[in-house]
């Protein structure tokens, strides 16, 4: 299906977005990866979404990718015997592992990880940072407090540990069943909660055997330190910036996203920017001001996507909410000063040979009349390589692998056509030809770039380009390869 913008857009399902008929529109206004949450829903209603997205699929003959996010470790206080108790600035406050209800003096915190891992000073925010408690004095069961910023707590609030790296794995018992269960179904990607350092990332690829790609979320401060590392070992990043702003100061949160964004695109991952980017839609056919810049900043940022959370999920107007960021997406993309900025961040090529060969078509599209740049790609690296010289002209993605179609719907600009293997370089211009003429891109009279790997069907080897006419007599009229 063809879009007329690069940035990708995410929709998150739920009880506003489960049937066939919906899911199919949320595709059509713009939609290219569809968000399985798996804090909610039982698997066989998570299997229920799986199959009619690629029912959708099929009869829309477009690939769509299918994002698994799991939950991670949940960190809550236990219960109140009177339901909620009301903390004051100054007073003090007790965490422990007593199982007894709670009152204004006390509460049980059943993570007793936590307590191993506290230090004097240390900050607890509970109820997304809206009541901050400040350790006064710790041991291996208890953390005595004084808030610093009061409140209502109640019954398992959140809590989050900002100032310290918890010895608690990214994957739960939960977190481990589901993973197996959506890897079964199919998905093409799964993201990866609670990440705190790379070795959380290889334990889930471990259990994934390949069966998805890892996108790792970036929501707490001891993944921004080892940002670096945790993008070496990740297929693919999503900036959460909601818990980022709970636990760091909201004030750092926009030049972090800006950050990341770009070391994502330096090695060519794609990278999701989420949370809260149209909320007001939830309850509102249209969005603040306000959330358009945020979501215009990210696109102008060079964003390989953009996602709608309970936007989509649970609001009142999903279609509305994908149809915006599609509207905003273009607006933004068709601004001169948009390609100033993609233009003046775009990285130096490294040494090898594919980097060479990708910069090489995207400087051919820029200097010459050519319509699309085609590159028969896998893996998918090929494509993805194209994708962060971010070029102005369409890249279509060539590839026998339905799953590699798919893991690039999240990849900026990248349209995805599904090929028969090819052995011979020219029935791979013929096939891209076509493909870009069956996608409205070129006409007969017009020109790509082809680039490819020789040998064919062979992972890594990006290896040859040409400047070829659309029109197939002209190819065959080529010299015989």
């Amino acid at each position: 299906m063809r879009r007329l913008r690069n940035v990708k857009i995410v929709a998150t399902l739920g009880p506003a977005s489960e049937t066939y008929d919906m899911i199919r529109a949320l595709h059509e206004a713009g939609a290219d990866v569809f968000r399985l949450n798996m804090s909610h829903g039982s698997h066989e209603e998570i299997r229920e979404k799986h199959r009619i997205i690629r029912q959708v699929e099929k009869d829309l003959q477009s690939p769509i990718a299918i994002l698994a996010d799991l939950q991670g470790p949940k960190l809550r206080v236990g219960v109140f015997a009177n339901g909620e108790e009301e903390l004051v600035e100054g007073a003090k406050f007790r965490l422990d592992l007593d199982q007894a209800e709670g009152d204004i003096n006390r509460v049980c915190l059943p993570h007793p990880e936590i307590f191993a891992a506290l230090k004097e000073g240390a900050n607890l925010l509970v109820n997304d940072g809206k009541i901050r408690l400040k350790v006064e004095s710790c041991g291996d069961d208890f953390a005595n407090c004084v808030v610093t910023t009061g409140g209502t707590i109640s019954n398992r609030k959140g809590v989050n540990v900002p100032d310290v790296v918890l010895p608690l794995a990214a994957l739960s018992e939960k977190d481990r069943d589901d993973l197996e269960f959506v890897c079964g179904l199919g998905v093409d990607w799964l993201a990866l909660s609670f990440v705190q350092r790379p070795e959380d990332v290889e334990e889930a690829r471990g259990l994934a055997q390949g069966r998805a790609a890892i996108l790792s979320k970036i929501e707490k401060p001891a993944a921004v330190e080892s940002f670096d590392e945790i993008l070496k070992a990740s297929d693919g990043i999503m900036v959460a910036r909601g818990d980022l702003g709970v636990e760091l100061p909201v004030s750092a949160v926009p030049p972090i996203q800006k950050r990341l964004v770009r070391k994502c695109r330096a090695v060519a991952k794609p990278v999701i920017v989420a949370t809260q980017m149209l909320e007001s839609m939830i309850e509102s056919p249209m969005p603040t001001r306000a959330e358009v810049s945020d979501v215009a900043t990210a696109i102008y940022e060079g964003s390989d996507a953009i996602m709608l959370s309970a936007e989509s999920a649970a609001g009142a107007y999903p279609i509305e909410a994908v149809t915006t960021m599609n509207n905003v997406a273009i607006e933004v993309e068709n601004d001169p000063t948009y390609r100033e900025i993609i233009e003046a961040s775009r990285t130096q090529p490294r040494s090898g040979v594919a980097d060479a060969i990708v910069a090489a078509a995207r400087e051919i599209a820029e200097t010459t009349q050519v319509a699309a740049i085609c590159c028969f790609s896998q893996s998918g690296t090929t494509a993805l390589l194209i994708a962060r010289e971010r070029p102005r002209v369409p890249i279509i993605a060539m590839t026998s692998l339905r799953g590699t179609s798919r893991r690039l719907a999240l990849s900026w600009g990248t349209n995805c056509v599904i090929v028969s293997e090819v052995s011979r370089f020219k029935m791979a211009v013929v096939a891209s030809a076509r493909a870009a003429r069956d996608l409205g891109y070129a006409t007969n009279e017009d020109q790509i770039v082809v680039t490819a790997g020789l040998p064919f069907n062979v992972p890594g080897t990006t290896n040859i380009l040409r400047v070829a006419p659309c029109d197939e007599r002209l190819i065959f009229n080529m010299e015989a390869e």
